[in-house]
């Protein structure tokens, strides 16, 4: 070859495939195992981790000095005749390919070589090349069409991988799919744990296995960060930042997983793609605050969580703080209190909440919350204040408070008894269920089926009055109950006049058969009542 026609490969960039490009590639293992490699009677005379050096092209050459015509990742083969006649040649020869970064040196014996040069075997394993023998003649075209015809079918399936990762993230986008089954499809497609984080590191979407939640989400703040600040690895941590037109929103993490043909950051890249087009779309609102409450309160209030301990990993990860704090599950009635505004209001109180509008037993709008306090300060009734305050419609909405927890299970049951007892609260007001120690006892024994039978026993001829009539002896019987003594005030809370509210009273105690006067009955009643959820709005 004449010098002039000779690229000059020492000026000129490696270029060594990196990401999707290399898992695509075979390995030394997997080439030497291709049918045409193993009729040289392949054998690996340096291996261990060497021979798992991904190959990204096939080269044969005799020349001593082919260091300098090489790029990395190749597999060389030779049958030594033009190597260095010297041991001190072989040894530089072995470490010169080593800084090349070729992937594998393999060895036809027969034609120089009886016996590999032991020199060349010891300064393999020093520098960490895999070294191979074949002991039977082969001819190299044969070998190079093999890891050739496998390397490029190895890209032609990463490429169709990432096209069709492409159509599938394109579709969503398209579609305008919520932020959480995209996130659900990410973690189906990778085979891992992906996490949608705030740009305060807080796990707003997190799509975990059942059972690894605690694994996963413990200590994710710190353990973020710490992955923001390293390179990406493809297997390890993924981080990938959801922006777009120079503002970013969030990331998304993928956690360890396998391989994947089109590239696992490849594949996080069109995810996080179609959640930057759906935050563009989705017209101010803020989808993600919104499904971050839900993917946060709603495991909680259905109990699907495999452990306390798993499901306070997912508040701590979201932002709620489980460990030496005070929890407090509260429901809002009435008067469409935001999210935000409760929020805020508890950031404001030096504590931090979730909150949610979602449907009350009774199928009305109640806005749920929990609420997470330091230890020293527990809620009281001017935090409570402060929240009738900060609300726009403070007149219309009915706050009801659950007992104090410090632990996850217990925090379930507040919240169960704010929502149980939600009906009871007037508007403008506020209960607090820990001060009706009988509607917390029935709220703990809401689903017991002879409680239910009770009420249904005992309550049924005026429902089904109500029912057929449109009438309001529930509600009229409730007002009697809560204000035994003074009919004013029960005839006030009924929004009747007296006249007609001990109309209505009689009309109670004929087709009840009962006494309302009596004591007793009027406990029965009370339990009936407090056990129907349907009969409390």
């Amino acid at each position: 070859m004449d010098p002039s026609d000779r690229r000059d490969y020492s000026a000129s960039p490696t270029h060594r495939p990196t990401g999707a490009a290399l898992a695509a590639l075979p390995t030394v293992t997997e080439l030497l195992e291709d049918p045409a490699f193993r009729a040289g009677l392949p054998e690996v005379i340096v291996g261990g981790p060497a021979v798992e050096a991904p190959v990204r092209w096939v080269h044969t050459s005799e020349r001593s000095d082919i260091a300098r015509m090489l790029e990395g990742r190749e597999l060389l083969l030779s049958m030594g005749t033009a190597w260095p006649e010297d041991d001190a040649g072989l040894t530089r020869f072995v470490a010169s390919l080593a800084e090349a970064g070729i992937a594998a040196l393999v060895l036809e014996l027969g034609t120089r070589y009886a016996a590999p040069p032991a020199v060349v075997v010891e300064a393999a394993r020093r520098h960490g090349l895999a070294f191979v023998l074949l002991h039977r003649e082969t001819r190299f075209v044969t070998l190079t069409e093999a890891g050739h015809h496998r390397i490029i079918a190895g890209q032609m399936a990463a490429l169709r991988a990432r096209d069709e990762v492409r159509e599938v993230f394109t579709s969503l986008a398209l579609r305008g799919a919520p932020a959480d089954h995209v996130v659900r499809e990410l973690s189906r497609a990778l085979g891992a744990p992906v996490i949608l984080e705030s740009l305060a590191h807080e796990a707003l979407i997190a799509e975990v296995p059942v059972g690894a939640e605690q694994q996963v989400l413990d200590d994710w703040e710190r353990r973020s960060r710490a992955a923001h600040r390293e390179p990406r690895d493809e297997d390890g941590w993924l981080v990938v930042p959801v922006d777009a037109r120079g503002k970013r929103w969030g990331s998304l993490v993928a956690l360890p997983g396998p391989a994947h043909p089109a590239g696992r950051v490849n594949v996080l890249g069109q995810g996080a793609i179609a959640l930057a087009l759906g935050r563009l779309s989705d017209g101010g609102r803020d989808e993600w605050a919104t499904l971050a409450r839900r993917h946060v309160l709603d495991p909680l209030l259905s109990g699907r969580f495999a452990t306390p301990e798993a499901m306070a990993a997912r508040l701590e990860a979201a932002g709620v703080p489980v460990t030496d704090r005070l929890l407090y599950g509260l429901a809002l009635r009435g008067g469409d209190p935001s999210a935000a505004e409760v929020e805020a209001w508890a950031l404001g109180i030096g504590g931090r909440a979730r909150a949610l509008a979602t449907t009350g037993r009774t199928g009305g709008p109640l806005t749920v919350v929990l609420l997470s306090m330091p230890a020293h300060r527990p809620l009281d009734d001017a935090a409570i204040a402060a929240l009738q305050r900060a609300l726009r419609d403070s007149a219309r909405v009915a706050i009801t408070v659950g007992h104090e927890a410090d632990e996850v299970d217990a925090a379930t049951l507040s919240l169960h008894e704010a929502i149980d007892n939600a009906g009871e609260t007037p508007g403008g007001t506020a209960l607090w269920v820990d001060r009706r120690p009988l509607a917390r006892l029935l709220s703990g024994l809401r689903d017991d089926h002879r409680l239910l039978d009770h009420g249904e026993r005992v309550l049924s001829p005026i429902v089904e009055h109500d029912q057929r009539t449109g009438g309001d002896l529930q509600r009229v019987l409730r007002a009697a109950l809560g204000h035994p003594g003074n009919r004013t005030a029960a005839a006030r809370a009924a929004h009747l006049s007296r006249s007609v509210f001990y109309q209505r009273l009689e009309l109670i105690e004929g087709l009840l058969g009962v006494d309302l006067e009596d004591g007793e009955t009027q406990t029965a009643l009370h339990i009936a009542l407090l056990a129907r959820p349907g009969a409390r709005d």
